[in-house]
């Protein structure tokens, strides 16, 4: 598969749904963290350094794709008639179980993403004056969840703090997180959920934090770790399925970043691929920038950012692939676009 880079033959200057709700880490937090005791924060130089007026990220650029010009507020500021046009609810460091995450301070759990939710829908239903109208209109919004990552980098793959990889192996790890994901996502659709686009893992071997870690015997990636975080993708493409099968009017569909990303960096332009754009410390393990230190002129040719997360150029990538799939590959059973036409 050829990533590319063009951007998808839609025109977005209407809203092709009502409002959006985000459910994520820090692939998608884009202020949540800003007000916590934590190290999971990107409110300083050099990030943003190319977007002063506002936060960037894969779930961002759908939302542009999808007809909304402003950013959608995140629950800390979120008030008034913003929250009609959606809620984003993501944390840098959550993840699907409640202690992934914990060495780096305090985060906004899955579970706790959807408490914050359920408030918000509280605050609709007191704007639309009744549960009819207020269950209808959350019907036609998207909900973007990107949810996992962090229960491998942050707990699976950290045994000094977690004893997750003592107690599961590999495939029995992705099942139990597929559990608890499922239940999860049960309460979401019990909120009124019903166009839900869920984020596939990425390929966590190939982040420079992991390269650093356990080195890759001369491959470009620690394939152990993609092979295991493959069981989970594995079985959220099962999940989206049943989930269909079973919840009336429910739309799942599987966004297959793994896959999408998995080419030849070369023939998308990137000249970088396993170091990071920013000058990362190596004292705290979070891989994160270090404060004020320029990063790297030709952005555009790096596939990471910081030890962690992808660039805008990756992000514009997979983003564009979600909405507008180029292959059945790439999103399931439909893209992004399409599930918001339904």
């Amino acid at each position: 598969m050829v990533l590319g880079l063009d951007l998808p033959p839609r025109v977005y200057g209407e809203q092709q749904v009502p409002c959006i709700f985000i459910f994520g880490d820090s692939m998608a937090d884009n202020g949540n963290n800003n007000g916590l005791v934590t190290k999971a924060k990107a409110n300083y130089q050099p990030y943003g350094i190319d977007f002063p007026t506002g936060a960037t990220g894969r779930m961002i650029i759908t939302a542009e794709f999808l007809g909304f010009n402003d950013s959608i507020k995140p629950f800390a500021i979120a008030n008034g008639r913003d929250i009609l046009e959606g809620v984003n609810y993501a944390s840098g460091a959550a993840g699907i179980r409640e202690e992934t995450g914990q060495q780096q301070g305090d985060r906004i759990s899955m579970d706790r993403q959807l408490q914050n939710h359920q408030t918000i829908v509280s605050r609709i239903a007191n704007m639309l004056g009744n549960d009819s109208a207020t269950k209808s209109y959350l019907a036609k919004c998207i909900y973007l969840v990107g949810m996992g990552s962090n229960d491998y980098v942050n707990n699976y793959y950290m045994p000094k703090f977690y004893t997750t990889s003592l107690e599961y192996a590999p495939e029995q790890y992705a099942i139990v997180l597929i559990q608890q994901f499922s239940l999860q996502l049960r309460t979401l659709y019990g909120l009124g959920a019903r166009k839900v686009a869920l984020d596939g893992l990425g390929l966590l071997g190939c982040t420079p934090k992991e390269l650093a870690t356990y080195g890759t015997n001369g491959s470009s990636c620690v394939q152990f770790i993609n092979d295991e975080v493959q069981f989970f993708n594995d079985r959220l493409r099962l999940l989206v399925d049943e989930l269909n099968s079973n919840l009336t009017n429910a739309n799942f569909i599987y966004v297959n970043t793994s896959g999408i990303l998995s080419t030849d960096p070369a023939l998308a332009g990137f000249r970088v691929v396993g170091a990071p754009c920013c000058e990362v410390g190596s004292s705290d393990g979070l891989g994160t920038c270090l404060s004020l230190k320029a990063p790297c002129l030709n952005r555009a040719e790096y596939v990471f950012w910081d030890a962690f997360h992808p660039t805008e150029a990756v992000n514009i990538i997979t983003a564009t692939r979600s909405y507008n799939a180029r292959s059945p590959f790439d999103a399931y059973p439909v893209d992004i676009y399409s599930l918001a036409q339904l």
